[in-house]
């Protein structure tokens, strides 16, 4: 089994969208209209900070990471925000979540930010245990107001 992660090309959308449906669907989450193709188009922009990272299994695109830099005023070097990350099921158990977030780590720091984050639901107790491994929890709750 040859895994590599990298860029996933403005000519694989076909190959991204149903992970990212699996992704929206697991969170039992709904876009407006055309918010997929703002998204796709903000990944292949390079005006934007706002990337895509895939894990191609022999070939096939089997998981993705998506995340942004944004400034802090905590720190000199912006932050990476890992939005979001999805293996497909047929592809858990491969340790390709991990890799995805490594290569994120990776990009992150030679791009200068001083940390990455995310979020996720306290239920999701088998991401968790990835994430306790490889992460600090920072003890904060997110609070929002969605307009």
């Amino acid at each position: 089994m040859a895994v590599v992660i990298r860029p996933v090309g403005r000519d694989e959308r076909a190959a991204w969208e149903p992970l990212w449906a699996g992704y929206l669907a697991f969170y039992k989450s709904t876009l407006a209209p055309g918010t997929n193709d703002v998204t796709w188009a903000r990944f292949h922009d390079p005006a934007e900070q706002m990337y895509l990272l895939g894990a191609y299994v022999d070939g096939k695109l089997t998981g993705i990471v998506q995340f942004l830099y944004h400034r802090s005023s905590w720190a000199a070097g912006d932050y990476c925000y890992l939005q979001d990350l999805f293996v497909d099921d047929s592809a858990r158990g491969l340790g390709l979540g991990r890799k995805l977030i490594e290569a994120v780590y990776e990009r992150a720091k030679a791009d200068g930010c001083s940390r990455v984050h995310w979020l996720t639901q306290p239920g999701n107790t088998t991401a968790r245990l990835l994430y306790d491994r490889i992460a600090d929890d920072s003890g904060f709750m997110q609070y929002r107001k969605v307009f």
